[in-house]
């Protein structure tokens, strides 16, 4: 099926063909003729299926075509909310690559970005709105916007937003919206909150799922390093200069541990950047920007970039932390393997995270492969019943016969043959990773 079988007008197929696409994936084929006809959806579709362009395409096609008499010059017809500011903006960049041929105007609203600026652009007025939330309800409760136009809302990774806290700013912003709308609700998984959640934003919706949940892609190669925590830095840092991996994506559990990753690969000779929150918005358009042009080899990132991070053709991810949560798995290895590329995927696994990994292959449903020589000294990864506290003997004192002196796994570590040959070593950085 071609783009144009979908019922889309000539300057949008322009636009997509300019783009270089001329199959939709299955969430467009579904999603847009749907869309077309008015009907509110809701869309369960993993991260990497078009799902941005399955809603932006029809959007952009209906306020174009809407007849609706307008009692301002341009009023906001059309909100997207997203979770996070990176999503925002790559959202924004896509209605606006879309709709280059179509005289309508969009503009990004998220925290972080000067809200004077924003207030300005918005009095211009503007067909479409792409916000986070928290910065949009800031714009209503100061009147820089009126919402009481609004032809169509979009929620972007509805799931992603309620596990962010949203639902109250969600509700919030509902209030200002007219009750005779269309509405699109988009999430990579559709629990029973995104089910209450649809229940009071939608109107009647067609339901529509795509991939399997907790699924991923076929085309990506997971495995697991199993690592003691202290040489995970160093395993990292010889898998990108022995391989000579020019794009990794490192997911880390904190902010913290992003920073200082990223300081430690520098040292190792690596070009790094990191992602995280507590960067203001321009630092962290200047990492994804690094990271996007190749400035960067590196971007240590935290789950803040797990959804809707969109670079082409991504070929590794590694989770130096494995999530809390097991569903983000699936969307932080998500962001390799786009449109049918083929991806890598890798987990250095020590053994407290052992039990996050169970969880994670639980929700999978099949193991994932295991490295079994890793060049250092092997773990497990069993997930056992913490140890039983000894019972004292008769003096008072523990048996500390079968103890471990702490200089006992050196002795294990220098006893075990390895070819050191085959060993990372942690005090060189690769000279394949300078620049």
């Amino acid at each position: 099926m071609s783009f144009s079988k979908l019922g889309l007008i000539q300057e949008l197929l322009k636009a997509v063909a300019e783009q270089g696409y001329t199959t939709p994936t299955p969430v467009q084929q579904q999603t847009i003729p749907l869309i077309l006809e008015g009907r509110d959806v809701l869309a369960g579709a993993q991260t990497g299926t078009g799902k941005t362009a399955s809603f932006t395409l029809p959007l952009l096609q209906l306020l174009t075509a809407s007849t609706k008499v307008h009692h301002t010059s341009r009023p906001v017809r059309a909100v997207i909310l997203t979770p996070t500011r990176e999503l925002a903006a790559q959202v924004h960049d896509n209605v606006n690559i879309y709709g280059q041929n179509l005289a309508l105007r969009a503009e990004v609203i998220v925290g972080g970005a000067s809200i004077m600026m924003q207030t300005r652009n918005l009095r211009k007025g503007c067909d479409i709105i792409v916000a986070t939330p928290g910065r949009l309800i800031d714009h209503i409760q100061q009147r820089n916007v009126n919402l009481s136009q609004v032809e169509i809302l979009v929620l972007d990774e509805a799931d992603r937003m309620l596990d962010m806290g949203f639902l109250p700013a969600i509700r919030q912003i509902m209030s200002s919206l007219p009750k005779q709308r269309q509405s699109l609700l988009f999430s990579a998984t559709v629990p029973n909150a995104i089910k209450t959640l649809a229940a009071t934003v939608l109107n009647n919706p067609v339901e529509v799922a795509v991939a399997k949940q907790n699924a991923t892609a076929d085309n990506i190669s997971e495995r697991v390093y199993g690592i003691n925590r202290e040489d995970k830095r160093a395993l990292l840092s010889y898998l990108i200069g022995s391989n000579n991996w020019q794009q990794v994506l490192v997911f880390v559990r904190t902010k913290h541990g992003a920073d200082r990753l990223e300081k430690q690969l520098i040292q190792d000779g690596i070009r790094s950047t990191a992602l995280h929150g507590d960067k203001s918005q321009g630092a962290r358009n200047k990492a994804l920007e690094y990271f996007k042009t190749g400035k960067a080899t590196v971007m240590v990132a935290t789950d803040v970039a797990a959804r809707g991070l969109d670079i082409d053709d991504l070929p590794h991810v590694v989770n130096f932390d494995l999530p809390q949560v097991p569903e983000d798995y699936v969307h932080r290895i998500g962001r390799t393997g786009r449109a049918g590329a083929k991806g890598e995927a890798l987990s250095l696994v020590c053994p407290d995270e052992a039990h996050l990994l169970v969880e994670i292959e639980k929700i999978l449903k099949r193991s994932i492969p295991r490295v079994a020589d890793t060049g250092y000294e092997p773990v497990s990864l069993k997930v056992i019943d913490a140890p039983r506290k000894q019972p004292a003997k008769p003096n008072g004192k523990k048996d500390l016969r079968h103890s471990k002196k702490p200089s006992d796994r050196n002795a294990r570590a220098a006893a075990h043959k390895y070819d050191d040959a085959k060993r990372p070593q942690r005090s060189k950085p690769q000279a394949s990773c300078s620049r």
